[in-house]
């Protein structure tokens, strides 16, 4: 289907929604940066040592998904789980040092698909565009 003749709304952003994501992870996965992963690197930048239960209430996913997340990351040397220094039950989450590298490049792919993205949009135009969005995420959301 030809995007630019798209009757609906809908289909153009499952289109670019599509396209960024495939982008995105093409970029990430050469650094071996899976789906998933880069909010659990902001997680554990922002606040290193969280539990698992408090990671995954945060992302809003099952300790399941959560735990083969981890798993895989840890093979990968991204993050390693220690013992709560009080509750041996406790499992806590750390970055390792390629885990703060992994998450610095992330966000250097980020801030390519921002700048990719919004490359020919004025300072006004990127405005109104996330003003735009917000107001369609507040519009869903009483739905």
């Amino acid at each position: 289907m030809d995007i630019y003749q798209a009757e609906h709304l809908d289909v153009v952003f499952k289109h670019v929604a599509r396209l960024h994501h495939q982008t995105v992870l093409a970029h990430l996965s050469g650094k071996g940066v899976y789906p998933g992963q880069p909010p659990l690197l902001r997680a554990l930048v922002k606040q290193d040592g969280q539990s698992q239960k408090e990671i995954a209430e945060k992302m809003g996913i099952t300790a399941a998904t959560l735990n083969v997340m981890i798993g895989r990351m840890e093979k990968a040397g991204f993050v390693e789980r220690r013992p709560d220094a009080v509750d041996q039950r406790i499992s806590r989450v750390y970055l390792t040092e390629m885990g703060r590298r992994a998450h610095e490049e992330t966000r250097e792919v980020i801030y390519l698909m921002d700048a990719t993205c919004f490359q020919d949009f004025t300072v006004e135009e990127k405005a109104d565009f996330r003003r735009l969005l917000l107001k369609m995420y507040e519009n869903l959301k009483i739905l």
